[in-house]
């Protein structure tokens, strides 16, 4: 399943797109502190963006540009392709 967490508004799209079928690993290399791992309904651990970030993801994330330039971050730590971030 694609998860998508965020919102758009007048500055642009802030959208992280997860694969919860696909993740894990991009929580713990995040080094804002933007995912938390979960239980679902089938109690398998998904991760997810933590509720108190997701509606300001373009201040509390700086997105993969700028992400990428760092040692660890959910991008480099996905080895599934399993999340997608839209700015």
């Amino acid at each position: 399943m694609r998860a998508h967490y965020g919102y758009a508004d007048g500055s642009g799209e802030y959208y992280i797109i997860i694969d919860t079928d696909r993740c894990g690993a991009c929580a713990s290399a995040c080094p804002k502190d933007i995912f938390e791992i979960i239980t679902d309904d089938n109690d398998d651990l998904k991760t997810s963006v933590r509720r108190d970030v997701a509606k300001t993801l373009g201040f509390a994330c700086p997105g993969s540009s700028k992400c990428t330039a760092l040692q660890t971050n959910c991008i480099q730590a996905c080895t599934q392709n399993a999340i997608e971030l839209t700015w």
